[in-house]
């Protein structure tokens, strides 16, 4: 049957798809002339008989791949229409552009089959009713689905092998450009240069990405545009993303790296496929050539960069220096469960303290899983650094020091023999295969796969001896390490020195530190250093208690003095309080309540003497009703200890006062069974 035989009159009633789709922007602005021929298949439905009212284009999955259909918004749409039976008929300028899954084509087949929908193309047109038409098409779907794998396996390989050497041509970083010949290099415009050399520049003073964002405030930032725009060059605001991309980029260090990114594709619980991205750890980049071209920083420097960016990642652990001025802030642990400390400061006086994480999220506590002052802390850790760095010590360590570099020498000389060897084995080989005839193609080739093989074994002999140098820890100069120690406390009590400089310094030689309460007012603090050696020292919890002579005094005066007299008796002995300032009702209240101190005389009333909180019961109103009268003067009362008021009482007394309460219109009654203790 021709293909116009197989339109019939049901079809021509129905909708006529016209199916338009790009794999790319690029192909978009590039291949225009396959674009218009795709539109122009409106030409041929009008030709098979189709109304041009009945005629509609769906386009919206220009620049989309045909991979997966989850983000292929027009195909959602025609196959929606064709379940519908909305469609008489789909016309593209090749089936196989519909879908490349077989999956989702062969579904939409199967749709298309049910609701009597044919499909046309340049070949022809298809009656999926028919077994031959489903046949064919079933074929051309499995060729699609292998040209593609065979073409992408192709390009793949070709690429990998033009990575190898250098060769393929991969979009740079802002900063840096290809030239006439294809070389990598430095861009010409120097505003984009100080831009991007200032970026390096500020994260060596302020060590963090989040640092340098902030110094940059105020500034512009160059980028470069890719896809369609590629090239182009844009301002505009440098985010802690672009910081660390800029950070992270091995192009700047001049080395060349493949393959650093991966495509990981996930199935949603709705059947759509998605494509993410993730980066590669560097020793599993496929392709690294270091000093490939001009940089802005070297190689060693960056590997410096991307420690220092490791250790600033608190998701992976890692406890950075902080701007707060506790000093111990993320390498401080509770000594009784093993939790990290956290700190927490205190707005009212503007301290800090460290705080067991348990001790926060826990309803059950480990003994001792309590706060400890960081002002309490923090002097006897700097103290036992600034003793450990003297001028003997660090001349122990430069002596030690000296070996490791012995030590590292003779490992390097092992290494440079290595290099040496498999050079000589490489040269060999090489003069072997300059040597062969041409024409002899067998030996030939042998003898180029040994200069492979050997030219490999070099490689990894000069990689093994580069990390060896790499590794090794620079040692500075005895004089200048000597004369650090002697200026260390200085530098250490400096106004210009930071927070963050302390913390530094001090996580060079200390690993963490521990706290382990002994009772409420001492603790013990255990330090360990990078070497593996402790130390322990004890202290006091709290760097602001009151005097405990003060206590005693406080806890002798409670029965008999008011808090205003036993604040002046303090102050008059020249007792101050933790933060030393002079007591107070206010201090004294305070130490009562911490200490727990009560009087040995709870009842401050003399004989035929009562309370506010007894009269009110008698009243049956509010105790706050009854202060207003103390203070007017109009219920005789005086007040005792503690500023209590002490009111006499007889029966006269609350005659004359139930009759004022019944007699009022401003007093709310309470319970009238509130002095029994009934209910309601």
């Amino acid at each position: 049957m021709s293909g116009s035989q197989k339109i019939t009159a049901s079809h021509r009633s129905r909708l006529a798809l016209i199916y338009v789709r790009q794999s790319t922007l690029l192909q978009v602005r590039e291949n225009t002339e396959s674009t218009a021929r795709q539109y122009a298949l409106a030409d041929r439905a009008r030709e098979l008989g189709w109304a041009a009212c009945d005629i509609t284009v769906v386009d919206a999955d220009l620049g989309t791949s045909g991979r997966f259909s989850g983000t292929r918004v027009g195909f959602q749409q025609l196959v929606a229409r064709v379940c519908l039976g909305e469609v008489g008929a789909v016309l593209g300028l090749e089936v196989s552009r519909l879908a490349r899954s077989s999956a989702e084509f062969g579904r939409l087949l199967e749709f298309a089959r049910l609701t009597d929908t044919l499909l046309i193309d340049s070949d022809g047109v298809y009656d999926l009713g028919d077994f031959n038409d489903r046949l064919v098409l079933g074929l051309k779907s499995t060729m699609s689905e292998a040209e593609l794998h065979i073409l992408a396996g192709r390009l793949q390989g070709a690429r990998k092998a033009a990575a190898e050497r250098g060769d393929l041509r991969l979009p740079l970083p802002v900063g840096l450009l290809h030239d006439s010949d294809g070389h990598i290099v430095i861009d010409p415009d120097e505003e984009v240069r100080t831009a991007v050399a200032d970026v390096f520049s500020l994260f060596d003073q302020h060590g963090s990405a989040l640092g340098v964002v902030r110094a940059f405030a105020g500034r512009r930032f160059p980028r470069r545009d890719t896809g369609v725009w590629e090239g182009r060059l844009g301002w505009g605001r440098l985010t802690h993303g672009r910081a660390v991309a800029v950070l992270k980029n091995p192009a700047y260090a001049g080395a060349y790296a493949y393959g650093r990114d991966r495509s990981v594709r996930r199935v949603r619980p709705d059947g759509t496929v998605t494509t993410s991205v993730t980066g590669r750890p560097r020793d599993q980049w496929p392709v690294l050539i270091t000093e490939h071209h001009e940089g802005y920083i070297s190689w060693p420097r960056y590997l410096q960069i991307e420690a220092k960016l490791a250790a600033n990642c608190t998701n992976t652990g890692a406890r950075p220096p902080r701007e707060g001025p506790p000093l111990c802030q993320g390498i401080i642990f509770c000594g009784s469960c093993g939790f990290p400390m956290n700190t927490s400061y205190r707005r009212a006086d503007n301290t800090a303290g460290y705080v067991c994480t348990r001790a926060r999220s826990d309803a059950v506590l480990a003994p001792g899983c309590h706060t400890i002052a960081a002002a309490a802390v923090d002097p006897q850790v700097a103290g036992l650094l600034l003793d450990a760095l003297t001028p003997e010590h660090v001349q122990l360590a430069l002596a030690a020091a000296d070996q490791v570099h012995h030590r590292h020498q003779r490992s390097h000389r092992a290494a440079e023999l290595a290099v040496e060897r498999a050079r000589y084995e490489a040269d060999r080989a090489e003069r072997s295969f300059a040597q062969v005839e041409p024409e002899n193609r067998m030996v030939a080739r042998s003898l180029e796969t040994r200069w492979e093989a050997k030219l490999t074994v070099l490689a990894q002999a000069e990689t093994a001896l580069a990390d060896l140098i790499a590794a090794e820890p620079a040692v500075p100069e005895p004089g200048s390490l000597q004369q650090l120690a002697h200026d260390l406390p200085a530098l250490w009590d400096a106004p210009t020195t930071t927070a963050r400089d302390r913390k530094r310094l001090l996580r060079t030689l200390i690993a963490d530190v521990t706290v382990r309460h002994v009772d409420d007012a001492r603790a013990h603090i255990g330090v360990r250093w990078h070497t593996g050696a402790t130390d322990e020292i004890a202290c006091d919890r709290r760097t602001n208690r009151n005097p405990t002579a003060a206590v005693l005094i406080v806890r002798e005066l409670l029965d008999t003095c008011s808090d205003a007299a036993i604040a002046e008796h303090l102050n008059t002995l020249g007792f101050t309080t933790g933060k030393s300032r002079p007591f107070t009702v206010a201090s004294i209240r305070h130490i009562r309540q911490q200490h727990a101190i009560g009087s040995k005389r709870n009842d401050p009333t003399e004989p035929g003497e009562i309370t506010v909180p007894q009269v009110a019961r008698i009243l049956h109103i509010h105790e706050s009703a009854i202060y207003p009268w103390l203070r007017s003067g109009e219920m005789t009362a005086r007040q005792g200890r503690h500023r209590r008021w002490c009111i006499p009482w007889n029966d006269e007394t609350e005659a004359y006062w139930r009759t004022r309460v019944q007699t009022s219109s401003h007093l709310t009654r309470t319970n009238p069974n509130y002095e029994t203790g009934q209910a309601v």
